[in-house]
């Protein structure tokens, strides 16, 4: 028999029945686990069936991450300074536009997440100076005119991280989840400031060409696995790091769908979850919405069903229309903690 992978199935309704176990000490709950395995076909068993280490990592509660607790949805805004990103590239390129975007997200958003250098699939690389001088003024000026809230600088290299972090920046976004630059790993783990690591399958000049998986849910999880042990082993602390599982990088419409049917698997590796799957184009090829900027209800559709897998930070571009929609899920599902309608 190879490998078993658990993944629970996540429930939030407010009736929560005898013996049912926390999903990461957030919102929602379970009581059964779907057992998967290449060599198997899967199988539903009562939670308490879960080895005693897979059960610690999957129930117990995340430290706070770059400042915030874990034990409520959080919204993470993008904001790229670039001229050809794929959904709002050229919108905010001069440094006035792009700090008056990003304190307007603040507002809504718990951490504002900024990009120089376009990884929509079929980009070509920025040259690091260029990413610095797109993003580091910003935060700079950002945090001169008063903000507070946790920013993340989306970069690939180290020098383009180090200069955010020192203009202010609060973590580093990685979609190569430590792949692209050797020095990256070192740096994070020097500066002692938290990361998202994610998964991708090449860059993001062929990354889309013609991606292949065994069984994508299990070989991300695997994949995901493998970074993150590498980041512990060059110092970075497990409670500094967040995963994403790099929807739409590398990936197919069907290996997205069924990442996202999967996602609670990803809480067997013991860190929050991070989503980012605004706009992308398998909502406008399911939603029929061939302009990225029209994907915003299928994108808050998407956002939520992650929110219903206990994802802890959604990545979006919408931030106050996810915001209004992640109010109403959190009013219906009544049995919040105190304090989870506010931003």
């Amino acid at each position: 028999m190879g490998m078993e992978y658990f993944r629970p199935i996540a429930m939030t309704d407010p009736a929560v029945p005898e013996g049912a176990y926390s999903l990461a000490g957030g919102w929602c709950w379970f009581d059964r686990v779907e057992v998967l395995s290449r060599s198997a076909p899967p199988s539903i068993e009562p939670a308490s069936a879960c080895p005693d280490d897979v059960l610690a990592r999957l129930t117990a509660p995340r430290p706070a991450f770059a400042t915030l607790s874990m034990d409520r949805p959080r919204l993470m805004g993008i904001l790229n300074i670039t001229p050809d990103s794929f959904s709002d590239g050229g919108a905010y390129l001069s440094h006035s536009s792009a700090t008056a975007k990003g304190k307007q997200m603040a507002r809504a958003a718990e951490i504002v997440d900024i990009g120089g250098e376009s990884t929509r699939p079929g980009a070509s690389e920025v040259p690091v100076n260029e990413e610095i001088v797109r993003t580091a003024p910003v935060i700079e000026s950002l945090r001169a005119g008063g903000m507070r809230a946790p920013i993340s600088i989306d970069t690939r290299k180290a020098l383009v991280a180090s200069a955010a972090l020192a203009a202010g920046a609060t973590l580093v976004n990685d979609v190569s989840g430590l792949q692209f630059d050797p020095a990256m790993g070192p740096m994070i783990a020097r500066a002692g400031v938290p990361m998202v690591l994610m998964h991708s399958q090449g860059l993001p000049g062929d990354m889309q060409d013609n991606p292949r998986y065994g069984d994508v849910l299990l070989d991300v999880y695997d994949g995901l696995a493998e970074r993150l042990a590498r980041a512990l082993a060059l110092g970075i602390k497990p409670s500094q790091i967040a995963i994403d599982p790099g929807i739409g990088f590398g990936k197919t419409l069907e290996h997205n769908l069924a990442l996202l049917r999967g996602l609670t698997i990803f809480h067997g590796l013991g860190c929050p979850l991070v989503l980012g799957t605004s706009r992308k184009r398998f909502i406008g090829s399911i939603g029929e919405a061939e302009a990225p900027a029209a994907r915003m209800p299928g994108s808050v559709a998407v956002a939520l069903a992650g929110i219903a897998q206990g994802v802890q930070i959604s990545r979006v571009h919408d931030v106050v229309e996810t915001r209004q929609a992640l109010r109403l899920w959190q009013a219906l599902n009544a049995d919040a903690p105190e304090g989870w309608d506010e931003a």
